[in-house]
Protein backbone atom coordinates (compact mmCIF):
# COMPACT_ATOMS: atom_id res chain seq x y z
CA UNK A 1 0.00 0.00 0.00
CA UNK A 2 2.75 2.34 0.65
CA UNK A 3 4.50 1.73 -2.75
CA UNK A 4 1.35 2.51 -3.97
CA UNK A 5 1.03 5.96 -2.44
CA UNK A 6 4.42 6.67 -3.31
CA UNK A 7 3.59 6.06 -6.96
CA UNK A 8 0.51 8.02 -6.81
CA UNK A 9 2.67 10.93 -5.55
CA UNK A 10 5.39 10.85 -8.06
CA UNK A 11 2.87 10.51 -10.38
CA UNK A 12 0.93 13.79 -9.52
CA UNK A 13 3.69 15.16 -9.31
CA UNK A 14 5.09 14.80 -12.57
CA UNK A 15 1.59 15.62 -14.13
CA UNK A 16 2.25 18.88 -11.77
CA UNK A 17 5.14 19.81 -13.13
CA UNK A 18 4.83 18.46 -16.77
CA UNK A 19 3.03 22.01 -18.37
CA UNK A 20 6.94 23.59 -17.16
CA UNK A 21 8.92 20.60 -18.06
CA UNK A 22 7.34 20.60 -21.34
CA UNK A 23 6.40 24.36 -22.45
CA UNK A 24 7.42 24.85 -26.01
CA UNK A 25 9.27 27.79 -26.63
CA UNK A 26 7.39 30.26 -28.78
CA UNK A 27 9.01 30.46 -32.60
CA UNK A 28 9.12 33.75 -34.04
CA UNK A 29 9.81 33.65 -37.90
CA UNK A 30 11.35 36.85 -39.01
CA UNK A 31 12.31 39.13 -41.83
CA UNK A 32 16.58 38.75 -42.09
CA UNK A 33 16.53 42.90 -41.62
CA UNK A 34 15.22 42.38 -37.79
CA UNK A 35 18.25 39.78 -36.55
CA UNK A 36 20.46 42.47 -34.49
CA UNK A 37 17.38 44.01 -32.68
CA UNK A 38 15.01 41.08 -32.33
CA UNK A 39 17.66 38.67 -31.02
CA UNK A 40 18.81 41.65 -28.26
CA UNK A 41 14.75 41.77 -27.62
CA UNK A 42 14.36 38.34 -27.13
CA UNK A 43 17.00 38.40 -24.35
CA UNK A 44 15.89 41.16 -22.91
CA UNK A 45 12.26 39.01 -22.79
CA UNK A 46 13.90 35.91 -21.35
CA UNK A 47 15.37 38.16 -18.47
CA UNK A 48 12.09 39.69 -17.58
CA UNK A 49 9.79 37.42 -17.95
CA UNK A 50 11.45 33.95 -17.45
CA UNK A 51 10.34 32.95 -20.50
CA UNK A 52 11.99 31.85 -23.72
CA UNK A 53 11.73 32.69 -27.66
CA UNK A 54 13.64 31.44 -30.61
CA UNK A 55 13.71 33.32 -33.89
CA UNK A 56 14.38 31.77 -37.64
CA UNK A 57 15.88 34.63 -40.18
CA UNK A 58 15.33 34.71 -43.97
CA UNK A 59 13.45 36.67 -46.43
CA UNK A 60 9.64 36.99 -45.25
CA UNK A 61 9.14 35.20 -48.74
CA UNK A 62 11.05 32.31 -48.14
CA UNK A 63 9.27 32.37 -44.30
CA UNK A 64 5.59 32.68 -45.82
CA UNK A 65 6.45 29.96 -48.11
CA UNK A 66 7.70 27.69 -45.11
CA UNK A 67 4.31 28.83 -42.88
CA UNK A 68 2.40 27.71 -45.82
CA UNK A 69 3.90 24.42 -46.21
CA UNK A 70 2.81 23.62 -42.43
CA UNK A 71 6.00 24.85 -40.38
CA UNK A 72 5.56 25.32 -36.74
CA UNK A 73 5.98 29.02 -36.34
CA UNK A 74 4.24 31.41 -33.35
CA UNK A 75 4.34 34.60 -34.69
CA UNK A 76 5.38 36.22 -38.06
CA UNK A 77 7.12 39.60 -38.48
CA UNK A 78 7.04 40.23 -41.92
CA UNK A 79 9.50 43.04 -43.81
CA UNK A 80 5.83 44.00 -46.32
CA UNK A 81 2.21 44.06 -45.85
CA UNK A 82 2.30 41.90 -48.47
CA UNK A 83 3.24 38.99 -47.30
CA UNK A 84 1.40 39.04 -44.48
CA UNK A 85 -1.70 39.39 -46.44
CA UNK A 86 -0.57 36.73 -48.42
CA UNK A 87 -1.11 34.48 -45.52
CA UNK A 88 -4.22 35.90 -43.93
CA UNK A 89 -5.59 35.14 -47.35
CA UNK A 90 -4.71 31.48 -46.76
CA UNK A 91 -5.66 31.56 -43.49
CA UNK A 92 -2.96 30.93 -41.62
CA UNK A 93 -2.42 34.38 -39.38
CA UNK A 94 -5.06 35.18 -36.21
CA UNK A 95 -6.36 38.29 -37.91
CA UNK A 96 -7.39 40.17 -34.80
CA UNK A 97 -3.20 39.53 -33.38
CA UNK A 98 -1.84 41.62 -36.37
CA UNK A 99 -0.56 44.93 -35.54
CA UNK A 100 2.09 47.11 -38.16
CA UNK A 101 5.10 47.39 -35.98
CA UNK A 102 8.17 49.27 -37.36
CA UNK A 103 9.17 51.43 -40.25
CA UNK A 104 12.67 51.45 -41.95
CA UNK A 105 14.54 53.46 -44.68
CA UNK A 106 15.58 52.30 -48.06
CA UNK A 107 19.31 53.34 -48.51
CA UNK A 108 22.68 52.94 -51.42
CA UNK A 109 25.58 51.35 -49.65
CA UNK A 110 28.92 51.31 -51.00
CA UNK A 111 32.25 49.68 -49.64
CA UNK A 112 33.03 52.11 -47.21
CA UNK A 113 36.57 52.50 -48.49
CA UNK A 114 34.93 53.77 -51.80
CA UNK A 115 31.95 55.83 -50.08
CA UNK A 116 30.74 59.26 -51.16
CA UNK A 117 27.78 61.22 -50.40
CA UNK A 118 24.97 61.07 -53.13
CA UNK A 119 21.69 62.39 -53.86
CA UNK A 120 19.58 59.90 -55.63
CA UNK A 121 17.49 61.24 -57.76
CA UNK A 122 16.47 60.84 -61.61
CA UNK A 123 20.20 62.55 -62.59
CA UNK A 124 21.83 59.72 -60.93
CA UNK A 125 24.07 57.67 -62.91
CA UNK A 126 23.99 54.57 -60.87
CA UNK A 127 26.00 52.28 -63.85
CA UNK A 128 28.88 54.46 -63.54
CA UNK A 129 28.51 53.96 -59.60
CA UNK A 130 29.24 50.05 -60.51
CA UNK A 131 32.48 50.64 -62.14
CA UNK A 132 31.95 47.14 -64.14
CA UNK A 133 30.50 45.38 -61.01
CA UNK A 134 27.23 44.62 -60.24
CA UNK A 135 24.07 45.93 -58.14
CA UNK A 136 23.03 43.97 -54.59
CA UNK A 137 19.54 43.61 -54.15
CA UNK A 138 17.01 41.58 -52.28
CA UNK A 139 15.57 39.24 -55.23
CA UNK A 140 13.18 41.78 -56.77
CA UNK A 141 10.56 39.36 -58.14
CA UNK A 142 9.77 38.07 -53.84
CA UNK A 143 12.13 39.34 -51.38
CA UNK A 144 10.55 42.85 -49.79
CA UNK A 145 13.58 44.68 -49.81
CA UNK A 146 14.31 43.47 -53.61
CA UNK A 147 10.33 44.72 -54.15
CA UNK A 148 11.14 48.22 -52.30
CA UNK A 149 14.26 48.64 -54.27
CA UNK A 150 12.93 48.28 -57.56
CA UNK A 151 9.95 49.70 -57.33
CA UNK A 152 11.95 53.06 -56.51
CA UNK A 153 14.91 52.63 -59.01
CA UNK A 154 11.28 52.50 -61.36
CA UNK A 155 9.83 55.45 -60.02
CA UNK A 156 13.28 57.69 -60.51
CA UNK A 157 13.70 55.92 -63.96
CA UNK A 158 16.57 53.90 -63.17
CA UNK A 159 15.54 50.53 -63.66
CA UNK A 160 16.91 50.27 -67.24
CA UNK A 161 20.18 51.41 -65.80
CA UNK A 162 20.10 48.03 -63.72
CA UNK A 163 17.81 45.53 -64.66
CA UNK A 164 20.49 43.77 -66.53
CA UNK A 165 23.69 44.41 -63.48
CA UNK A 166 21.62 42.97 -60.47
CA UNK A 167 22.99 40.41 -57.85
CA UNK A 168 20.10 39.27 -56.54
CA UNK A 169 20.02 37.92 -53.43
CA UNK A 170 18.29 35.44 -51.02
CA UNK A 171 17.90 38.55 -48.40
CA UNK A 172 18.90 41.73 -47.76
CA UNK A 173 21.54 40.33 -45.11
CA UNK A 174 23.08 38.42 -48.03
CA UNK A 175 23.03 41.58 -50.30
CA UNK A 176 24.74 43.59 -47.99
CA UNK A 177 27.28 40.87 -47.16
CA UNK A 178 27.96 41.18 -51.23
CA UNK A 179 28.92 44.61 -51.18
CA UNK A 180 30.40 44.10 -47.66
CA UNK A 181 33.13 41.16 -49.27
CA UNK A 182 33.66 43.95 -52.74
CA UNK A 183 31.77 41.58 -55.09
CA UNK A 184 29.43 43.91 -55.57
CA UNK A 185 30.21 47.83 -56.70
CA UNK A 186 27.16 49.17 -54.67
CA UNK A 187 23.90 47.81 -52.78
CA UNK A 188 20.16 48.38 -52.49
CA UNK A 189 19.30 47.65 -48.38
CA UNK A 190 17.46 48.86 -45.51
CA UNK A 191 19.20 51.24 -43.36
CA UNK A 192 19.39 49.45 -40.16
CA UNK A 193 21.38 46.76 -41.90
CA UNK A 194 23.72 49.34 -43.30
CA UNK A 195 24.52 49.95 -40.05
CA UNK A 196 25.63 46.86 -38.08
CA UNK A 197 27.77 45.99 -41.09
CA UNK A 198 31.15 48.42 -40.69
CA UNK A 199 32.38 47.43 -44.38
CA UNK A 200 29.95 49.55 -46.05
CA UNK A 201 28.81 53.10 -45.70
CA UNK A 202 25.44 54.79 -46.68
CA UNK A 203 25.89 56.73 -49.57
CA UNK A 204 22.37 58.16 -50.41
CA UNK A 205 18.91 57.41 -49.12
CA UNK A 206 15.89 57.20 -51.54
CA UNK A 207 13.17 59.51 -51.36
CA UNK A 208 10.36 58.02 -49.15
CA UNK A 209 7.86 58.61 -52.04
CA UNK A 210 9.91 56.62 -54.74
CA UNK A 211 8.55 53.62 -52.76
CA UNK A 212 5.85 52.04 -50.61
CA UNK A 213 6.11 52.79 -47.29
CA UNK A 214 8.56 50.10 -45.52
CA UNK A 215 6.67 48.82 -43.05
CA UNK A 216 6.93 45.30 -40.34
CA UNK A 217 3.50 43.73 -39.64
CA UNK A 218 3.38 41.75 -36.90
CA UNK A 219 0.62 38.36 -36.07
CA UNK A 220 0.10 35.09 -34.32
CA UNK A 221 0.14 32.33 -36.51
CA UNK A 222 -3.64 29.79 -36.65
CA UNK A 223 -1.67 27.23 -34.70
CA UNK A 224 0.00 29.47 -32.14
CA UNK A 225 -1.01 29.11 -28.48
CA UNK A 226 -2.27 32.53 -27.76
CA UNK A 227 -2.15 32.54 -24.21
CA UNK A 228 2.35 31.41 -24.37
CA UNK A 229 2.61 33.66 -27.33
CA UNK A 230 0.96 37.05 -26.90
CA UNK A 231 3.15 38.03 -23.71
CA UNK A 232 6.08 38.43 -26.43
CA UNK A 233 3.80 40.83 -28.84
CA UNK A 234 2.62 42.70 -25.50
CA UNK A 235 5.88 43.12 -24.66
CA UNK A 236 7.79 44.08 -28.30
CA UNK A 237 5.21 47.25 -27.49
CA UNK A 238 6.53 47.90 -24.07
CA UNK A 239 9.29 50.92 -23.50
CA UNK A 240 12.36 47.85 -23.14
CA UNK A 241 11.25 45.96 -26.32
CA UNK A 242 10.65 49.25 -28.16
CA UNK A 243 14.12 50.40 -27.39
CA UNK A 244 16.36 47.54 -28.82
CA UNK A 245 14.24 48.76 -32.31
CA UNK A 246 15.48 52.21 -32.07
CA UNK A 247 18.63 51.61 -31.32
CA UNK A 248 18.81 49.06 -34.71
CA UNK A 249 17.25 52.68 -36.19
CA UNK A 250 13.88 51.34 -36.94
CA UNK A 251 10.88 54.05 -36.32
CA UNK A 252 8.58 52.26 -33.91
CA UNK A 253 4.75 52.72 -35.60
CA UNK A 254 3.10 51.18 -32.32
CA UNK A 255 2.82 51.85 -29.13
Amino acid sequence: MARFRLSSLLLALSLAFAPAVWAKDTTVYAAASLKTALDEALVAYKAQTGSTATAAYAASSALAKQIEAGAPADIFISADQEWMDHLVKAGLVQADSRFTFLGNQLVLVMERSQARRLTIDGNLDIAALLNGRRLAVGDVKAVPAGRYAKAALTKLGLWSQVSDKLAPAENVRAALALVARGEAGAGIVYATDARVEPGVAIVGVFPADSHAPIEYPVALLKGADKAASQPLLDFLKTDEGRRHFINQGFTVLTK
